[in-house]
């Protein structure tokens, strides 16, 4: 307001219950006027206090660090001043600034912490300093206080702002990795496999460095894998992952919990596909109940198995000629020496082994192993045949 004399001077306030929307309102438009001639002064100030209180801003102010710091103080206060001017509106234009603050504290791989604290210490400088010059200005005291609200409230705008910033370019940061991940686990899937320097341009771009090895894994359906650096495709009917080979089981059981999942052999990332069909294959024969009923199948663990069935007429053709001397027995019999077989086969004829693994009477085993020396005579003893009788036995017992 204006005197007789043209010199400004500070009637009542309008009336108002503080809330941020009617502070600017209640300040009276001429104050803009007092403040803006020391505009430079305490912007000056507020970085020097910023500096000096906040280890992550206390750098020479030069380069584009240094532009976009001071760049911002002066634009918080040159926009407060603004506002008390034109009773609270602000462009777009000056807007955007606070925002891009957001998006800046995340290039630089921070969260909004240290920002925020440079927001406190700015309103803390230029509330001191405008109470200052308001009071040799003869400003009331009660338009001082609801100034210093103003200020505060002002403050939590601009921190608002930058939240938005932030969150945004998280979000965006977030789908554009997102998108370059998928693009590695397509190129690493790919038949013929992609040109290793193309997925190794693809691995950069994504943020996940190549293992010397890995392993793919198939599930019945999406999962939550919070904590597994992997790259995943839930998208469609057959989910899927890639992760390096896990150190130990336990984290990837723990991880996928509730779930039914086959992983598949280690190898090159240059075979992920072939892990993959693998781990795949292992989870249909674990749901027709091939393979043992468990909520996580290591492909490593039945490997003979799998590759069996990856030939049925050939793994046929080997039961056909080197399980022949079974077919004469009862379906009974049959299980009962077949069992017996395998175990002594694969523990070197050790009589306590089988029984131990059969729950049987050793002198049961010695038993078992004499109808079998009759029925197979010197196939027991070649190394090409015991070898294909294990697997002809894997492949009729599983």
């Amino acid at each position: 307001m204006t005197g007789p004399s043209g010199e400004t001077t500070f009637g009542p306030m309008l009336s108002g219950d503080g809330r941020p929307g009617q502070l600017w309102a209640m300040l009276p438009r001429e104050l803009a006027a007092v403040f803006r001639p020391r505009l430079l002064d305490v912007a000056d100030e507020v970085l020097r206090e910023i500096q000096r209180t906040i280890p992550d801003y206390a750098r020479p102010l030069d380069g584009a660090f240094g532009k976009a710091l001071r760049a911002g103080v002066q634009a918080a206060i040159l926009q407060f001043i603004d506002r008390i001017a034109a009773a609270g509106t602000v462009s777009d234009e000056r807007r955007r600034v606070f925002v891009g603050l957001g998006v800046h504290e995340l290039a630089q791989g921070r969260n909004l912490d240290v920002l925020q604290a440079a927001y406190r210490v700015g309103a803390r400088v230029t509330w001191r300093r405008m109470a200052e010059v308001g009071t040799r200005a003869g400003v009331p005291s009660a338009t001082l206080c609801v100034l210093a609200e103003a200020i505060f409230a002002y403050i939590d705008e601009l921190s608002a702002l930058s939240i938005e910033g932030h969150a945004a370019a998280q979000a965006r940061a977030a789908g554009a990795l997102e998108r370059r991940r998928r693009r590695l686990l397509d190129l690493l899937l790919a038949d013929p496999p992609s040109p290793s320097r193309t997925v190794q341009e693809a691995a950069t771009a994504a943020d996940w460095p190549l293992p010397h090895r890995l392993v793919a894994v198939a599930l019945d359906g999406p999962a939550d894998i919070a904590g597994l650096d992997a790259l995943e495709d839930f998208e469609d009917g057959t989910p899927r992952l890639l992760l390096p080979t896990p150190a130990d089981r336990s984290s990837l059981v723990a991880a996928l919990a509730g779930h039914r999942a086959a992983v598949g052999p280690p190898v090159p990332p240059r075979q992920a596909a072939s892990s993959l069909a693998t781990a795949q294959e292992a989870l249909r024969l674990a749901a027709a109940d091939v393979l043992p009923d468990e909520p996580l199948t290591w492909c490593e663990d039945h490997l003979a198995t799998l590759w069996l069935r990856k030939e049925p007429f050939l793994a046929t053709e080997v039961s056909r000629r080197r399980l022949a001397p079974l077919t004469a027995l009862t379906p009974k019999q049959y299980n009962r020496l077949a069992g017996t077989l395998l175990a002594w086969l694969e523990t070197c004829g050790n009589v306590r082994e089988v029984a131990d693994r059969l729950a049987i009477h050793p002198q049961t085993v010695r038993a078992r192993a004499q109808e079998l020396e009759t029925l197979f005579a010197d196939h027991l003893r070649d190394p090409d045949d015991r070898f294909e009788m294990i697997l002809a036995l894997r492949a009729t017992l599983t």
